[in-house]
């Protein structure tokens, strides 16, 4: 389909027309609804077992995102490319910005979002890419928490009787098996990747998003909980493989929490009691746990900071301080932790479990 430029509420409007969504669910994300309607009967039943501890009852939404399976759109706008992230040389997508939104297309897949205000749109080949549609709709969640007045973290989340803990560190540095391993040991989930943190009188609140976590086939094989995640046929391959080997395999595999460890272990907000940031190596070094004082070591702020890229856009003007000071300020009202030397999964466990217990009843 080929469309004329316009506004983003008329494009918007045209998408619809063309594609008409018929299929409709309700997700429930803490304090905002969100509809999703799509014109794939398959699409939908995707995304609702995606999605299935978040599926509402009610019928009132918060923000629209309606998801359209179609043909890559030719749009004659004129985009510019968004440069690649640091270390990362491949340019992914391209955007226009509107008077009342913005447009963003994936060069690989041909997808287009459409988006300002709180209703949205995805369009082009989304079966295929339904990946980038949870994204998506998980992109329009941070915005909504972003605008609310929070902070991103790139990082993980856990709690244990009320209690969170965020899980940062440098790239590759095992983020989300540390969470994983911990879900082994009681903990339940909150985030995979990305945490929005706000103050909470004197200490903080964080939240997560509903991202399932992906992991290769080195953590699967390394947590009997995790072992049903990769297929017979595969798991004989890999256990094969020299441990090298295996820790740098590009496959990656959805962990669908609730069957690999029961049901309602995923929740998306609770207190944070304290930030754990990975800084770490694979060697054997003992495993070193310090608490810090992060106005001292502005050097971990990296592993924790996270930019909001394309798919956040300010609403009404506003000005949204996300310079390193604003995480600073915000960070010194929790307790900070760096996990440093050799890589020991089993003593970082504890030592999160012994943060998380301060002060509860025993």
């Amino acid at each position: 389909m080929k469309v004329t430029p316009m506004a983003r509420q008329q494009l918007v409007q045209h998408i619809r027309s063309e594609f008409p969504a018929t299929e409709q669910l309700i997700l429930a994300f803490d304090d905002c609804r969100i509809g999703v309607q799509t014109n794939s009967p398959d699409l939908t039943d995707n995304l609702r077992e995606y999605f299935s501890d978040f599926i509402s009852d009610g019928s009132a939404w918060d923000m629209l995102i309606t998801a359209h399976e179609a043909l890559p759109l030719e749009l004659p706008h004129v985009f510019m490319t968004k440069e690649p992230d640091p270390g990362k040389n491949k340019i992914k997508e391209e955007f226009i910005d509107l008077p009342d939104g913005r447009i963003v297309r994936k060069r690989l897949t041909g997808m287009v979002f459409v988006f300002g205000s709180d209703d949205s749109v995805a369009v082009g080949p989304c079966l295929a890419n339904a990946n980038q549609v949870i994204n998506f709709i998980n992109n329009r969640f941070i915005s909504w928490k972003l605008r609310q007045g929070c902070l991103l973290g790139h990082a993980a989340g856990i709690t244990l009787h009320g209690r969170g803990l965020a899980l940062a560190g440098f790239s590759g540095m095992g983020k989300s098996t540390l969470a994983l391993h911990l879900m082994s040991r009681g903990v339940n989930f909150i985030s995979n990747d990305r945490v929005m943190i706000r103050e909470d009188g004197d200490g903080l609140f964080m939240y997560g998003i509903a991202k399932l976590p992906r992991i290769n086939p080195g953590t699967a094989l390394n947590n009997p909980d995790l072992a049903k995640v990769i297929p017979p046929q595969d798991r004989e391959r890999f256990a094969n493989l020299a441990t090298e080997e295996l820790w740098n395999l590009e496959h990656k595999y959805d962990v669908f929490l609730d069957h690999c460890f029961g049901p309602g272990r995923f929740s998306l907000a609770a207190p944070m009691e304290g930030l754990v940031i990975l800084n770490w190596q694979r060697n054997q070094a003992p495993t070193v746990i310090r608490e810090v004082d992060i106005r001292h070591r502005r050097d971990l702020l990296p592993a924790f900071m996270k930019s909001a890229g394309l798919f956040f856009l300010p609403e009404h003007g506003e000005e949204i301080d996300h310079s390193e000071d604003a995480y600073l300020e915000l960070l010194a009202k929790t307790r900070v932790f760096e996990i440093s030397g050799g890589i020991n999964f089993e003593r970082a466990c504890d030592a999160c479990l012994a943060i998380l217990s301060e002060g509860c009843e025993q």
